[in-house]
């Protein structure tokens, strides 16, 4: 009997207590990154840095500067810089590197792809306390550069890198989607253009400019080819849709929204357009500029950060100069159901860290990533497209100003255009808006612009868009982008059916249950023999 209350009760309760860290907690994970009182400059430390260009050599150039002035600040640390094409790439090799633990040090990601990423244990560095501390955080004493204190970021920049109510990224570029619009074709066909567009307008005028001649050729451009309105990213159009009208897309806690009655009918309406062949999308017909540039499109909606790509007197053009047409060309805000209460979407490429079991080596790379941030790297990178520094200090500097004032003097680095959509997203930032970010947001976000995609394609093949069709379209993307199994965190315990019990649970609650049986019937036994006695 002392062998039973010494050894084996002990050991069901520490069982116990095991599987109820495991069974109710899952992996656990780190809020919180022990900052190193000192930075040892003498170790040598060498970090990979994964980043993205737009096939852009300036950029490539920008980047590459960028490591060589900080390798001159920290002899001790060499960074290795692999350049990626595009976002996607990134995510999938990261997620391939985590099951080998050979993650980068520092990546160019989105928020969206973090909240996959930290689903492992201990991946991610929460950047909260490297913020914080006085001597190597966000304006430290202890740093050789002068980056931006922490008041010197763009608030709701910064805010958007938090998940969970900790940070985990930090902003390096920002832009939003803008509507390139042929202002000639515009007033041509009747119309002006207003500082602020709205759905209502873009269909009307879409739809004017369909109209052809006796001869087939349309009349707005005298071609046989004109597609008034092309969206590139249908994901964003729906997101930003659904936004203005207050329809549901997601919940940060990962809840499903976006199968509602507004969708049917943004969708519906939508549908009518591709039928007519006045709307159309990247995916199905090509990049809105090439069609802009050659008098084929009226609005071309597409990325502040593509600006040096729309216009006649474009910097970047994919088609061949004898097929550009000139035009007068105008920016403006995506289109908008109510123009006193503008909403927009906030975009742009964040930096995380990777966690690694030297805290020198993840201080190092916090360094680097800080070191993004210094108004040499933002203004120079800024400049090569559309996009805004995402710190004051750089926005409000005499250099930074001076680029914004020279708007239009060159078709190259101060192209009109370029600029024009910089300032757009300067002078509406408190209008730009983010999508709750959980493990499977990047998958909804897929799923958005697939639902506009699948009815377009539906409409031109002259299906009928109606709520049978919706529906089946509904469960079909439920099942495609597995959006039933993200799983919903901190719900309301009678908002929603939770489903079984986990096994570790209905296995904790039974050995709980035996535990306290067992606990039983030796106190039973142990009164028995104690009344022999």
């Amino acid at each position: 009997m002392k062998l039973f209350r010494k050894t084996v009760i002990p050991a069901v309760l520490a069982l116990v207590c095991a599987l109820g860290l495991s069974g109710c907690h899952g992996g656990v994970s780190t809020t919180s990154f022990a900052v190193p009182d000192t930075f040892n400059e003498d170790a040598p430390y060498e970090i990979t840095f994964w980043a993205k260009n737009d096939t852009n050599k300036t950029q490539v150039k920008i980047y590459n500067n960028a490591v060589a002035e900080f390798q001159k600040l920290y002899p001790n640390i060499k960074v290795n810089l692999r350049l990626y094409t595009n976002y996607g790439d990134i995510y999938n090799d990261v997620i391939t590197n985590i099951a080998t633990g050979t993650t980068p040090n520092v990546c160019i990601t989105y928020p969206d792809h973090i909240a996959t990423y930290k689903t492992g244990e201990n991946i991610v560095v929460p950047l909260d306390d490297l913020v914080n501390d006085d001597k190597y955080g966000l304006g430290g004493s202890e740093l050789r550069f002068e980056g931006p204190t922490q008041e010197e970021m763009i608030p709701k920049f910064l805010e958007e890198g938090r998940i969970d109510d900790f940070l985990y990224a930090l902003p390096f570029m920002r832009s939003t989607e803008a509507c390139y619009i042929n202002k000639t074709y515009v007033e041509k066909l009747g119309y002006e253009v207003p500082d602020v567009l709205t759905w209502d307008y873009i269909w009307e005028v879409s739809e004017a400019a369909m109209e052809k001649d006796k001869d087939g050729n349309f009349k707005v451009n005298g071609q046989n080819v004109m597609i008034p309105f092309l969206y590139k990213s249908t994901d964003n159009m729906m997101i930003q849709m659904l936004q203005q009208y207050g329809a549901g897309y997601s919940t940060p806690e990962g809840e499903v929204l976006i199968f509602n009655d507004t969708t049917k009918e943004l969708l519906k309406e939508i549908a009518s357009h591709a039928r007519s062949r006045a709307f159309s999308t990247f995916k199905i017909s090509s990049y809105p500029a090439n069609f802009l540039n050659a008098g084929q499109c009226i609005f071309a909606i597409d990325s502040t950060a593509g600006a040096t790509w729309m216009g006649s007197d474009a910097p970047l053009v994919d088609i061949s100069p004898d097929k550009v047409v000139e035009f007068e060309t105008a920016v403006r805000p995506v289109p908008q159901q109510d123009p006193d209460n503008m909403q927009m979407i906030s975009q742009g490429p964040s930096v995380c860290i990777f966690n690694k079991p030297d805290r020198g080596e993840v201080l190092a790379s916090w360094l680097f990533a800080q070191f993004l941030l210094t108004n040499d790297v933002q203004i120079a990178y800024s400049g090569t497209e559309g996009y805004l520094p995402v710190t004051s200090k750089a926005q409000q500097s005499d250099e930074y100003q001076k680029y914004l004032d020279a708007a239009g003097t060159d078709t190259k680095e101060h192209y009109q255009i370029k600029i024009d959509a910089s300032r757009l997203i300067m002078d509406h930032t408190d209008e730009t808006f983010v999508t709750p970010v959980f493990n499977g947001s990047a998958s909804l976000r897929d799923a958005a612009g697939y639902l506009i995609e699948d009815v377009s394609k539906g409409a031109r093949r002259k299906k009928e868009i109606d709520d049978k069709y919706l529906k089946e379209l509904f469960e079909n993307t439920r099942k495609l982008y597995h959006l039933d199994q993200i799983q919903v965190s901190g719900a309301e315990e009678n908002s929603r059916d939770l489903g079984p019990f986990p096994a570790t649970a209905v296995g904790l609650l039974a050995l709980l249950g035996a535990a306290w049986v067992l606990i039983l019937l030796y106190l039973i036994v142990d009164r028995i023999r104690s009344g022999k006695k």
